[in-house]
């Protein structure tokens, strides 16, 4: 079976910085963004680019339901 690819994003305005995500997250593609602050005075969460296998994990785990998970689909060739 092919490896399956996927991305997420973050709302960062509604992250609180808990971390859940980052801890349940098996490929660990997540991270605290420590550069950054959001309004509430927070360092969100913040996917790191590449790696993430769509498992949703992240998105179960977090309690502000501030996190979408997506599922790249391949294209198919004629049929």
């Amino acid at each position: 079976m092919a490896r399956v690819e996927g991305y997420v994003e973050i709302d960062t305005e509604r992250c609180k910085g808990c971390g859940l995500c980052i801890n349940a997250c098996p490929t660990k593609v997540l991270e605290f963004d420590m550069g950054t602050f959001n309004s509430k005075g927070y360092h969100p969460a913040r996917y790191k680019g590449t790696g993430c296998i769509a498992c949703g994990f992240c998105y179960m785990m977090c309690p502000d339901v501030c996190i979408t998970v997506y599922r790249s689909v391949p294209a198919t060739v004629g049929k």
